[in-house]
């Protein structure tokens, strides 16, 4: 482990959001307030604006009628947009306000059976870099449920083509071992006490207060081992802090405390019996005791080998609960089921999976709490539960702080899905019962193969489309309303660039489905809240970003002059400077993110236009890997290009408005202009984007390395 791990100074723990605000009924408050002023400011503007449309439909204007039409369109898509954001925040804080976690004593309780549900973590990985994947790992690795094992889906080429590449493999291929070595001698020390414990039960020799002074022991020894890990853990940036403080050190105060109050438990306290003690001796040993290996699917040739993370996925599923041999072929290496006895590859099955990306962090407990809330009588037909990922803090980079406040505030949003019926799987981290997954299977052609599909790969953004398709067939999903999961954010434009004009392509291609699905069956009205969420969702990227572009770049708004519009924003932006405030961030920041969001249209278009070009040739877009790399990460020159377009073509709007006396859309042009102009010094940089024109094509490889990837 010295590649990642030396006798550092102990990191300073990076301050995390709250799961639930301080007070959350004056949030409701304030939240029903600005729905209140937005839905006036509609009605008002609505009362302004219809009449004049309607006048120049009777005098046959269609010029004027076009212009102004168009106008209200956009608005009306930007309204919605807000209506949006604050009903899921009202429905966020009402959830969070019904909150209760659920006790210690039940969690644990699913270590008194002999058996718990098997729990398969799969963390797919693509060129990633060893220490980044470590943590991740270990982060599954250690998490505080019994009956769990953990794969690394190495997604890597088997055939390196550079000695970069080869390293990065074999490095990969190493980890499983490296983190084995890591536990063996707890897992052995733990292991035999527990053996100690059943031997002494089966004798008849057990002394309930002795058996609490050794668990009192054996709790230090076990706090001990994640204190001293996390001292030798070499913090290299902020997101080492947060595997350190979230995963090492906290693990490290909760079995202390455990300790400490085992000690002070009166010696007669009749709650701590020898079932109770059989409890904590099996909590104990299962801290270290887990099985940890490594699959990559592209050895076999009659495995999925489509380069996309979902596929990746699918093909390990596709083989849990199996016996097989390997078969050499003309076409490669073949997977053939078979007799257990006869078995290369034996792959147990499980009723519950994690998929968790190989940039991401899970806290002890993500697990034992979301196993617990599946299991509840009333969430039989639960296929996803997950936390919304948050960004990992103390970003030491002004975009990847800016970038990671825009995924914090999602968290908000997708938690208010949920309180609405509209959750979608976030694919970075959820909890799946693979039940569910075989509910929603295909069976498809590849190469000449059968090959089985439980997660979609038609579309870049699988988890989204795969959501649909689990509740057309009766499935739920959920967020659970704690912050329990953590991801990287992209540190460059370039990165950020590659990712997201990922998120926004595919939505359109969804929407069909999900049109489908709202207009079956009997409960169709009961339907319409969620519909109103989950159409936005897919839709919104393209029509917030066209309309913009096409308001700015148009003078549309000459013969609209409303007070009200201004209005129908407001409440929109005062609630989510709000939110960022009490998320940690500055209040500047709603300045920032505005600006991050006009730096982003062209690669949001691009990523629409991306789904457009899916539709028309009817060919999958390949998937386009977040890299996450040491150094710079190039940005495609055509991005680059546009943004520079969007600039001058504001500017001079601007200038033209103002010569035609037209002030309101001058001073809206001009306004945009300059916190685009912030945004391309502030997130791309001048020099960089220079650097980046000289460059040629599309994908561009980093500017100081090889890229690397995991698929998020």
């Amino acid at each position: 482990m010295n590649a990642v791990m030396s006798p550092k100074a102990r990191p300073v723990s990076p301050v995390l959001q709250k799961s639930t605000p301080e007070n959350p009924n004056t949030e409701i408050a304030l939240t029903l307030l600005a729905l209140a002023i937005t839905l006036t400011a509609c009605i008002g503007a609505t009362f302004e604006i219809a009449p004049l449309l309607m006048a120049e439909l009777a005098r046959g204007q269609w010029l004027s009628l076009a212009r102004d039409g168009s106008f209200a369109v956009i608005v009306g898509a930007l309204v919605y947009g807000g209506l949006v954001y604050q009903l899921a925040r009202l429905s966020y804080l009402k959830r969070a306000k019904r909150h209760r976690r659920a006790s210690r004593a039940n969690l644990e309780a699913v270590f008194d059976q002999p058996d718990a549900p098997p729990l398969a973590i799969l963390v797919p990985s693509y060129k990633e870099e060893p220490r980044v994947v470590l943590a991740t790992l270990l982060s599954a690795v250690l998490q505080e449920y019994p009956n769990r094992r953990v794969t690394l889906l190495i997604d890597d080429p088997p055939t390196a083509h550079t000695s970069h590449d080869a390293a990065l493999l074999e490095e990969a291929r190493s980890l499983p071992m490296r983190i084995c070595q890591m536990l063996a001698e707890p897992a052995a020390q733990f292991s035999a006490a527990l053996d100690g414990f059943e031997q002494r039960r089966a004798a008849g020799d057990v002394d309930v207060c002795e058996e609490r002074q050794r668990l009192v022991g054996l709790y230090r020894r076990a706090s001990l081992w994640f204190g001293a890990t996390r001292e030798q853990w070499h913090c290299e940036d902020h997101a080492d802090q947060l595997f350190c403080s979230q995963v090492l050190a906290r693990q490290a105060l909760a079995l202390a405390s455990r300790a400490a109050e085992l000690s002070r438990e009166a010696p007669s306290d009749a709650r701590f019996d020898v079932n109770q003690v059989a409890r904590e001796y099996r909590r104990l040993a299962s801290l270290f005791n887990v099985k940890i290996d490594s699959f990559e699917r592209k050895h076999f040739a009659n495995l999925s080998h489509e380069p996309n993370k979902a596929m990746n996925l699918n093909s390990y599923i596709g083989i849990m609960g199996s016996h097989l041999r390997y078969v050499e072929s003309p076409q490669g290496t073949l997977l053939e089921a078979c007799p257990a006895e006869e078995a290369d590859l034996s792959v147990a099955d499980a009723e519950f999976l994690i998929t968790l990306d190989a940039d991401s962090i899970i806290v002890p407990d993500y697990g034992l709490r979301l196993i617990h809330e599946m299991q509840k009588p009333a969430n039989t037909r639960l296929a996803v539960v997950q936390t919304p990922y948050s960004a990992v803090p103390g970003a030491p980079g002004v975009l990847e702080r800016v970038a990671g406040a825009t995924t914090d505030i999602q968290y908000i949003i997708h938690q208010g899905f949920t309180g609405w019926g509209s959750t979608f799987w976030v694919g970075a981290n959820a909890l799946l019962r693979k039940e569910a997954l075989e509910a929603i299977a295909e069976e498809y052609d590849e190469r000449g193969f059968t090959v089985r599909r439980y997660i979609q790969d038609r579309t870049v953004i699988e988890d989204t489309e795969s959501s649909i398709d689990l509740i057309d067939r009766g499935w739920q999903l959920h967020n659970y309303p704690e912050r329990l999961a953590f991801s990287a954010t992209p540190p460059d434009f370039g990165s950020l660039l590659i990712q997201r004009r990922r998120w926004a392509n595919g939505g359109l291609i969804i929407l069909p489905k999900l049109l489908a699905f709202l207009g079956r069956g009997p409960g169709r009205l009961r339907k319409l809240p969620q519909a109103f969420m989950r159409i936005h969702y897919l839709a919104s990227i393209a029509l917030v970003n066209t309309g913009l572009l096409i308001v700015l770049a148009l003078p549309l708004t000459d013969n609209i002059q409303s007070l009200w519009l201004p209005l129908t924003a407001l409440p929109y932006f005062a609630l989510y400077s709000r939110d960022l405030i009490q998320l940690g961030y500055r209040a500047s920041d709603m300045v920032r993110v505005y600006a991050l969001n006009l730096v982003l249209i062209p690669v949001n278009l691009g990523g629409v236009l991306k789904s457009v070009q899916q539709f028309w040739t009817k060919e999958k877009i390949p998937f386009g890997r977040t890299p996450k790399v040491q150094g710079r990460t190039a940005a495609a020159p055509l991005y680059v290009v546009a943004l520079y377009l969007i600039l001058f073509q504001w500017i001079i709007s601007a200038g033209l408005d103002v010569t035609a006396e037209r002030w309101l859309h001058a001073g809206f042009a001009g306004f945009n202009a300059a916190l685009l102009l912030y945004g391309i010094l502030a997130f791309v940089g001048l020099r960089e984007s220079f650097e980046d024109l000289r460059q040629n094509g599309d994908e561009l490889p980093s500017v100081q390395s090889t890229p690397s990837a995991a698929g998020g």
